[in-house]
């Protein structure tokens, strides 16, 4: 039996919105710099212009234009890679989606260049090929900006792929949208689509986006990026502010006037009383297991805690522990070194960690270590979650420094913070369970809590798809860090 095939459309049919323009804005700031970023702003009436007028091709070139020219192409796919996937899946619509996951073999067309759409086509939405066009690069593996059309027309490209197969069975796309390929399809289709039963032989949903990086929360369409431009500066100097609230006002005070600044924080739960004086030789420290959102996860919790509770880290930027209002303990993820040093920190009193080891954007907690289950008992989970408006205060690829800089830049920075109760004892290892298993269930309570999925997944799966390394941070000269603020802060420097 021949297997049934399907060309779909991907702007204004798998995913709703018909104009590129902001993933093209979405590029330019990731890969370039808030320069680059203004300047393809300002020319979108020009492209709408253009477009209006019948002419939406060369308003299309002029974009892929300005958003690609002087661009190295590893940088482009980095963006391509860790960037837009999450905005892309955003904007699906998802009966397109059941009719395109229905056949077989699965082709996707798109105006755009192909490395933008590829990786998110083909990863997430299960494609076999992408049409689309193909960007120019020089010598030295830099964009020129202009794009070629390999093998012709759309049209003339879907009938190469066909060639040796019968034509497709399904076309997707939008009537005015001049996609020519729709006539080399058997029947078509075109949007708003109708959930049709025949269709859903298949109940997969679309790869869920787990990782992803960039700045930006959201989609910048011409409306967001002017808000987004207009808000730069007046985020820097809050930034500074909020900043140095942390640094200079003791933590008990900092709840209350972080609320005239425009942050809040929602606390659910009973937070524990603070430890008593321990004992000469025992451990009576109790340690708080968080989820990872952030940097501020444990500078958050102490605000709440109304004391500076220290805080293990794996892998920050030496800035990141200069700016910290709480003391830090660096662990080296060597096993046996690391819990010394909990066990220190837990003799002195109560300690903050985040067994995932690295943060995570969406709905997800990644895989929890088990080193904390064998190293006490009074495990109290607390279940972290944040909202922004504008930046994300995490990356992958970009420079962790700046991470609490992007938290604060924020107009409203919102946390939520919900104490669980202490584990029982008879969930810990006292009562003969082993640390994986505790960890397993303390990472289970928590998901529960916050309405998350758990995963295996862990922080080198994390940097492996986002960065291609495994995200472990070694000490670099100051130099070296200029340099570092330099390609990762673009959006201010250039």
């Amino acid at each position: 039996m021949e297997s049934s095939s399907v060309v779909s459309e991907l702007e204004g049919t798998l995913v709703k919105d018909p104009d590129p323009f902001s993933y093209f804005m979405l590029v330019a700031f990731e890969a370039s710099g808030l320069v680059r970023f203004v300047v393809l702003l300002i020319l979108w009436p020009g492209i709408r212009l253009l477009d209006m007028s019948g002419m939406g091709d060369v308003g299309l070139r002029l974009a892929i234009f300005v958003t690609f020219v002087g661009v190295h192409e590893s940088e482009i796919e980095s963006v391509s890679r860790a960037v837009l996937p999450k905005f892309y899946m955003d904007d699906l619509d998802m009966e397109a989606w059941k009719i395109f996951n229905s056949y077989e073999k699965r082709v996707v067309v798109t105006k755009t260049p192909r490395v933008m759409v590829e990786r998110f086509l083909k990863e997430h939405l299960r494609a076999d090929e992408v049409i689309g066009r193909e960007l120019i690069v020089n010598r030295f593996g830099f964009a020129t900006g202009l794009t070629r059309s390999e093998g012709g027309s759309i049209a003339d490209r879907v009938r190469l792929l066909f060639k040796d197969h019968p034509q497709p069975d399904m076309g997707l796309g939008r009537i005015p949208s001049g996609s020519s390929f729709l006539s080399t399809c058997r029947e078509q289709s075109h949007p708003p689509f109708i959930n049709n039963q025949e269709h859903n032989r298949q109940l997969l949903r679309p790869i869920p986006v787990i990782f992803h990086d960039g700045r930006l929360v959201k989609r910048p369409v011409p409306s967001t990026a002017l808000l987004i431009i207009l808000w730069i500066p007046f985020g820097i100097l809050l930034a500074i502010i909020r900043l140095g609230i942390g640094l200079m006002l003791p933590m008990w005070l900092i709840p209350y006037i972080s609320q005239l600044f425009g942050g809040k924080i929602i606390v659910k739960g009973k937070p524990p009383p603070p430890p008593l004086p321990p004992a000469p030789g025992s451990s009576s420290g109790v340690l708080f297991v968080c989820t990872h959102r952030t940097l501020m996860d444990p500078v958050v919790l102490s605000t709440v805690l109304r004391r500076r509770i220290p805080a293990v880290t794996y892998s920050i930027s030496r800035i990141s522990e200069i700016l910290s209002p709480i003391p830090t303990v660096r662990l080296t993820r060597i096993r046996h070194v690391d819990a010394e040093k909990i066990k220190r920190e837990l003799a002195k009193g109560d300690l903050a960690v985040c067994p995932e080891g690295t943060t995570c954007r969406e709905p997800f907690l990644l895989r929890f270590s088990a080193l904390f289950a064998e190293l006490t008992d009074r495990i109290v989970p607390v279940a972290m979650n944040y909202r922004v408006g504008f930046f994300h205060a995490t990356t992958a690829r970009g420079w962790k420094g700046l991470d609490p800089i992007f938290f604060f830049m924020n107009p409203r920075p919102v946390y939520e913070v919900t104490f669980l109760n202490q584990l029982p004892v008879e969930a810990t290892c006292s009562a003969g369970k082993s640390p994986h298993d505790v960890a397993n269930y303390v990472q289970r309570i928590l998901a529960a809590t916050l309405g998350f999925e758990c995963t295996n997944f862990t922080r080198k799966d994390k940097y492996r798809v986002l960065a291609g390394n495994d995200g472990t941070v070694s000490y670099i000269s100051f130099l070296d860090q200029m340099k570092k603020v330099v390609t990762t802060f673009k959006p201010f420097i250039q």
